[in-house]
């Protein structure tokens, strides 16, 4: 990547691709940034939950102009195929060029936000770019909770406009994004020993692309939890058992493998394996163009305990009940998903099955009313159930000065008019625009794909045009 030009913006990320910072343990890239600006003689201040931001004057007749925010967030999600061998806490991403692309062996890359990161801090060290002051924040946690943006420190920006290099989509400026909130169900579970006269398989779900709960949810993509609850309610018929679902990982990732352990009597074990023959070719079909590489295998388990069957019976239920996907359309933005639900994980801990979802909303009403339906389903099979405290939106400014230079820029620099949308996934600007009611605030960023999968992957092409856009909206705050 260090022979990729812009050279200082690939030299920095591929620094940054080799520093651990999984959401909520983000010490090590805290160190690199603190070192990074004592090594170039930066002002630079983190606060109580971890946040950094590090400052450049401005260069020669810019004194005068507003200060510009530069935001990123530092952290990263941790996803990983399921034969890959990686510890996100301690070893570095392990990178590749393949086809115009910047992928990683495996794992998701990190781009998503280490190359906004990146740019940040080739703006800060580059002497040759002419601009305002410059203030670069760097949030911790915005993946798994924004807790970074939630908490960020009294006084910690003082910027007019601030612009967020958090998007995905070349060429698309962002001036709006959805809320959200996360809703968890705990489901308290007995177990039991059966008899000798029962078969026991392990059914698994995987090679689904995953993707961004947000950006990818209208791709009619495959839930592996949607994809294995359908068939296990199914089968219930022929007095299946339930030992063991376990699927997804990330409230904020689409699931992309899900396994389960199953008892089945053995007198029913062979009309068992043929409705399973027969649900995964219907399956395959069913996504044979969103998920070519869809694979459902079985193969055979050891004994084990089974939860109790009234359990059994409520969670698979809830499971087939759960709304998931694509809600509502915005019907003020063409194209525009507007509510959208995501059954992101299941897992058993303990005595209880945790059963966590992901809700998104550009209309605070329908993200309520979202909620509130995940919580009825929930409720309905004796979940005990809780709400995060959820995130706002980012309601558009279509008027915004820094919005008409970017736009501006972008069309003398490329020829072409820019996309100008909100986006469904969440961004942290709702929060600082709470927190900073004056501020005038754009997204953009290089093309991205995959993101919150091992599929991610950066364009490479699109990293100069994103680079160019910025310095040279940069210049015009003049």
């Amino acid at each position: 990547m260090k022979n990729l030009s812009p050279k200082l913006v690939w030299e920095i990320f591929d620094q940054i691709t080799k520093v651990p910072r999984p959401s909520k343990k983000e010490e090590k890239i805290i160190a690199y940034l603190l070192d990074f600006a004592e090594k170039h003689s930066l002002e630079c201040k983190r606060d109580d939950i971890g946040n950094v931001v590090i400052k450049k004057p401005a260069t020669a007749g810019y004194e005068a102009v507003p200060t510009v925010v530069l935001q990123s967030h530092m952290d990263m999600v941790c996803e990983k195929n399921s034969n890959v061998e990686h510890n996100f806490e301690t070893d570095p991403i392990v990178t590749k060029i393949v086809d115009g692309w910047v992928k990683a062996e495996g794992t998701t890359l990190g781009a998503d936000c280490g190359i906004g990161m990146a740019a940040a801090l080739a703006v800060l060290v580059d002497d040759t770019i002419e601009h305002g002051a410059i203030e670069a924040l760097f949030t911790v946690d915005e993946e798994t909770g924004l807790t970074g943006a939630f908490n960020l420190g009294e006084s910690m920006i003082s910027g007019k406009y601030l612009i967020n290099l958090d998007s995905e989509d070349e060429g698309e400026l962002f001036i709006g994004c959805a809320g959200g909130v996360d809703t968890i169900g705990r489901i308290k579970y007995s177990v039991e020993t059966l008899p000798a006269d029962y078969e026991y398989y392990r059914i698994a779900v995987s090679d689904l692309k995953g993707g961004h709960s947000g950006d990818d949810i209208d791709k009619g993509l495959g839930n592996s939890n949607k994809i294995l609850a359908y068939f296990l309610y199914d089968v219930q018929r022929y007095g299946i058992r339930l030992g063991m679902f376990d699927g997804g990982n990330l409230r904020n990732a689409i699931p992309r493998e899900a396994y389960a352990v199953v008892a089945v009597p053995k007198q029913n074990a062979l009309l068992f394996e043929t409705a399973l023959a027969t649900y995964i070719s219907a399956v395959k079909s069913l996504y044979a163009i969103t998920e070519p590489n869809l694979k459902i295998s079985v193969s055979e388990a050891t004994l084990q305990p089974v939860i109790d069957s009234v359990t059994q019976k409520k969670l698979l239920a809830a499971l087939v009940g759960l709304p998931n996907g694509v809600l509502a359309m915005s019907q003020a933005m063409k194209g525009l998903v507007e509510t959208s639900t995501n059954l992101a994980s299941v897992k058993f801990v303990g005595n209880e099955i945790v059963i966590t979802t992901s809700q998104r909303s550009s209309v605070e009403r329908t993200k309520k009313d979202a909620k509130h339906a995940i919580e009825a389903v929930l409720e309905l099979a004796g979940a005990t159930v809780e709400h995060s405290d959820g995130y706002p939106g980012w309601n558009p400014n279509p008027d915004s000065q820094l919005l008409q230079w970017s736009v501006d820029s972008y069309k003398e620099l490329f020829g072409v008019e820019p996309k100008v949308r909100a986006i469904h996934a969440g961004l942290e600007c709702g929060l600082f625009l709470e927190k900073y009611p004056h501020l005038e605030m754009v997204s953009f960023g290089p093309t991205l794909r995959g993101v919150h999968s091992p599929d991610e992957r950066l364009e490479i092409a699109t990293v100069d045009k994103f680079w160019r856009l910025l310095l040279d909206v940069l210049k015009r705050v003049k």
